[in-house]
């Protein structure tokens, strides 16, 4: 395998690393659909520590406007409400022995837009992480042709397949904010 070849694979790799953050990053953008993953990034004081909620409880949806988290252990609801409570996700948590629902409220069209501006937000991050990747993958290829290693034309065509992967990414970024927006503006 050639080092031009290690540099592809790597930028492949981290461009794909980048496009599955950006999709982490959206899924915590709340739309008026109830999904598990807005409370991915939630931890809980529990047993002496701060862990992740899915360490301490299960959350299922059972309705489209419904969260429903079962704790594994009674002793964590207070905690568990606490830190929905203190979180920036704006819901009530609702108490019923170890089960603690929350109820998605319907988002205002004002509520709507901003959470989209939120949205291009992340995306002009997840574009920028791939851009910067682009940029320190040319940088390894022209170190290769400095040290003399690969041609004039061998950096070139690099330089246009590490463009072509780049435009590729960003293109799937477009695609996931198109896909999250049109779920936000979804009434």
């Amino acid at each position: 395998m050639s080092d031009l070849d290690g540099i592809f694979k790597s930028t492949e790799s981290r461009m794909q690393k980048a496009i599955e953050a950006t999709r982490n990053d959206f899924a915590s953008v709340r739309t008026g659909r109830a999904s598990p993953a807005l409370l991915d990034r939630l931890h809980v004081e529990a047993y002496g520590a701060t862990v992740p909620l899915k360490q301490v409880a299960t959350v299922s949806v059972p309705d489209a406007r419904t969260l429903q988290i079962a704790a594994f252990d009674r002793n964590t609801v207070g905690a568990i409400r606490k830190a929905i409570e203190t979180s920036d996700l704006g819901l009530t948590p609702n108490i019923d022995g170890s089960n603690i629902r929350l109820g998605i409220p319907p988002l205002t069209e004002e509520r709507r837009k901003d959470l989209v501006k939120v949205v291009h937000k992340k995306a002009e991050d997840g574009k920028i992480a791939i851009r910067n990747i682009r940029h320190k993958s040319i940088d390894e290829a022209k170190a290769l042709l400095k040290d003399h290693k690969i041609t004039e034309d061998e950096n070139k065509r690099a330089g246009d397949r590490i463009q072509k992967m780049t435009d590729k990414y960003i293109h799937d970024v477009d695609a996931l904010i198109h896909a999250k927006e049109k779920e936000i503006m979804e009434v």
